[in-house]
């Protein structure tokens, strides 16, 4: 046996890495709330022969709290089965796919939706609903926009669906935040010698497989209520999404022999957008991925210290005095990420969920979608975006920037003066909406990027 102790281990499966989560009142339709999860981060859209997908082993779940406890008092349950047409051929498809029951089409996702409530009940809202095929190119998916509209499915209980692939809406400079936060455009503001240049979207190109459950509000408050007061806890839920696989696996050397059983064990989950990534550290990845909410209190020292609000002042001497002289415990950042905003500190705005401390992306369904949406959000005076849940379009990165760089701490201390460059710190990636603009009706995300077209990404 080593002696020497392990290293941390981080879990890295795609198929069930929950990356994004999204909940925010849907604009088009403002008596329901919009709830999506992505999966399978970074898809290089020429992805064939064997094209991303979902996986039949895995258990993906939208968990909603409506009574503050961080426990899911309903729970959006989805399961996929894959269908092989012709297991002798080696092609995704022999043919233009010309509709989701297209003959040319070999290899076919169909997924179920269940119901769960805290109670027990357990209801299925649909079974063999199909998924649209990967956007391979203009001869295989030539009309993919319509293929994918197909594939939007309206349940008889209320709510529409969609499981599929869609353009990788979340836009971040990935090379320069982890290039020890050389943030391109914010070096040139204050003239730190480096690149002059504006920020570059990472994820540019490149798609996500994504679940999207639409839901009417009245199916998500505590007692059947239309949620019309702002004031009204019972308008705030709290949001997250989850990817379990069975506890034990036995393998053999086909898929007859391959056999997984037991109880579902969560692998992975998310909320608010970079938690686990940038305030998580290493050692306790693997830990909070397999913990509900509710378990959260263990990770407060991490936000209440942020390592990213220690590095600032490091990184760039003398722009952030006020920040370097700021002590932790940040409770703003507590308020924002673990207990949502109590009413009092932003006028005409809560989404306070409660004392218990817990990673959940809150938000307020009595507030109305905004008639001149901002991407900043809350910051840009816009209250229905992030982190009031969070829109496919909000800049969760410079919002999360400013905020660690002390722009909110004022919420919590009137007397606390921020940094001027609090205000502009910004990874400054644009949007992507160029390329594949977001949508304006469910389920919001952009066409995905077709392979054939890839090689031309930049």
């Amino acid at each position: 046996m080593s002696s020497h102790r392990e290293a941390p281990e981080i879990s890295k499966d795609p198929v069930a890495d929950n990356t994004d989560v999204y909940a925010f009142v849907s604009p088009d339709k403002p008596d329901t709330v919009t709830l999506i999860t992505n999966y399978i981060p970074l898809e290089e859209p020429a992805g064939g022969p064997n094209f991303y997908e979902f996986g039949d082993d895995v258990l993906y779940e939208i968990h909603i709290d409506n009574n503050g406890d961080a426990l899911p008092d309903i729970t959006y349950q989805f399961l996929f089965t894959t269908r092989v047409r012709n297991p002798n051929s080696f092609l995704y498809n022999s043919g233009p796919i010309t509709s989701l029951d297209s003959p040319n089409w070999n290899r076919r996702q169909f997924y179920s939706v269940t119901k769960v409530v805290r109670d027990g009940k357990t209801t299925v809202l649909g079974k063999d609903l199909s998924s649209p095929p990967c956007n391979i190119g203009p001869r295989s998916t030539l009309n993919y926009a319509a293929l994918a509209q197909a594939a939007v499915h309206r349940l008889s209980t209320g709510e529409t669906v969609f499981a599929g692939q869609r353009d990788e809406g979340f836009y971040v400079d990935l090379g320069a935040v982890f290039d020890l936060l050389d943030l391109r455009p914010f070096q040139q503001l204050h003239l730190i010698p480096t690149a002059n240049v504006p920020g570059i979207d990472g994820t540019k190109g490149f798609n996500v497989h994504t679940i999207a459950i639409q839901v009417p509000k009245t199916h998500l408050t505590r007692d059947g209520s239309q949620p019309t007061n702002v004031t009204d806890s019972r308008s705030v839920i709290g949001v997250w999404g989850t990817a379990s696989r069975r506890k034990a696996t036995i393998r053999g050397v086909d898929k007859m022999a391959h056999k997984d059983a037991g109880p579902w064990v969560q692998v992975s989950r998310l909320a608010n957008p970079l938690f686990n990534e940038v305030i998580v550290p290493l050692g306790k990845k693997d830990l909070w991925n397999s913990l509900s909410p509710k378990d959260d209190e263990q990770f407060v020292q991490f936000v209440q210290n942020p390592e990213v609000a220690r590095l600032l002042p490091v990184l760039y001497p003398g722009v952030f005095p006020n920040l370097a002289a700021l002590k932790a415990p940040r409770a703003d950042l507590v308020a924002i990420l673990l207990t949502g905003i109590p009413a009092g500190l932003i006028p005409g705005f809560q989404n306070f969920t409660g004392k218990r401390f817990a990673d959940m992306l809150r938000l307020n369904m009595a507030i109305p979608p905004s008639a001149k949406p901002h991407n900043l959000g809350l910051l840009g005076g816009d209250l229905a975006g992030f982190p009031n849940g969070r829109r496919v379009f909000d800049d969760s990165v410079t919002i999360e920037l400013r905020a660690v760089a002390g722009v909110t701490y004022p919420l919590i201390d009137k007397n606390f003066k921020p940094d001027a460059a609090a205000s502009q710190v910004t990874d400054g990636a644009p949007p992507n909406d160029k390329d594949a603009p977001y949508l304006g009706t469910f389920p919001y995300l952009g066409v995905p990027n077709a392979g054939f077209d890839s090689a031309s990404r930049k």
